[in-house]
């Protein structure tokens, strides 16, 4: 009897630990993720790199457009450039050719002083050579790279000025203008380029409305830099030229040198600015130039 208990209580210990191995198998099964778990973090993972890949092709493609902008402009610069060079040297060829016929012209005029059939002739050979005058002039603007003489003054002052300077040819061609350009309007730029870049913005909206209309001038303030727009009531810009209106020597009219615009934008972007186009919805085209912050001052006390 007392070897038999022995045995039993010898062997208790094995049985208990053969008793506890299916717990602890089954509490390590218990801590392993289920299959369910694992495919749930494998897509999670698939849907993060699947949208970095993405977000790296649009930046790539962002990054591919910017580059091919830089390197037209690059192009359209170095164009530009040598459109200067060769410009400048026409120009300057031409108009010391001038000097001289219009000196002959004078004195022919004061010889043919009684004779008015021939007066009528050289009146319009005079103004050949003006219109001529007037290209040279272009030219030269055009291959200028003077920097702006800053000052400040009132806007409105200037746009009334190149108004007034104009309105003979405005009552002839029955153009109303309007003005909403608020009095006291501070702005600090070259006056004259500045001048120079409205009259031929004015006169590009004059050349399209040649059986009248109506040419507005307005400015307002947005994001703190200045705007000033100048819009008319003619046909509009034609959708296959918006992109190309600013190109040196592109026009679309039977004559002029297409430089009137070229010269708008290289003003305006001598004064940290741009110039925009667009076709108003009611009809016509509005030129905005856009000047920043910093040269916009506000409103004089």
């Amino acid at each position: 009897m007392t070897n038999l208990k022995l045995h039993i209580e010898d062997d208790d210990p094995d049985d208990a630990a053969h008793n506890d191995l299916p717990r602890n198998d089954a509490a390590e099964i218990a801590d392993e993720p289920s299959l369910a778990v694992i495919l749930e973090a494998w897509n999670d993972a698939t849907l993060r790199l699947q949208q970095t890949h993405e977000t790296l092709q649009g930046e790539v493609a962002r990054l591919t457009d910017e580059l091919a902008k830089k390197d037209q402009e690059l192009a359209r610069q170095t164009r530009l450039a040598d459109l200067g060079r060769m410009a400048s040297h026409v120009a300057h060829e031409v108009r010391n050719s001038l000097v001289p016929v219009n000196l002959y012209m004078s004195l022919l005029r004061r010889r043919l002083s009684d004779d008015s059939g021939s007066l009528d002739v050289l009146a319009k050979v005079e103004a050949g050579f003006t219109a001529l005058d007037s290209t040279v002039n272009d030219l030269l603007s055009f291959t200028a790279h003077r920097e702006p003489q800053w000052r400040s003054f009132i806007l409105q002052d200037l746009v009334e000025e190149v108004l007034d300077s104009l309105a003979p040819q405005l009552d002839a061609q029955r153009i109303e203008t309007s003005v909403d350009v608020p009095p006291n309007t501070l702005v600090t730029a070259d006056r004259e380029m500045m001048r120079r870049a409205i009259l031929n913005l004015v006169l590009n909206s004059v050349d399209a409305m040649p059986r009248g209309g109506e040419l507005v001038v307005t400015s307002y303030f947005r994001r703190g830099g200045l705007e000033l727009e100048i819009a008319d009531s003619g046909p509009g810009l034609p959708e296959d030229n918006q992109g190309k209106i600013f190109d040196p020597f592109f026009t679309t009219k039977a004559t002029g040198t297409g430089l009137g615009l070229s010269i708008v934008n290289r003003i305006v972007e001598a004064h940290g600015g741009r110039v925009t186009a667009m076709n108003c919805p009611e009809g016509g085209a509005a030129f905005t130039i856009e000047l920043p912050p910093r040269r916009a001052m506000g409103m004089a006390a």
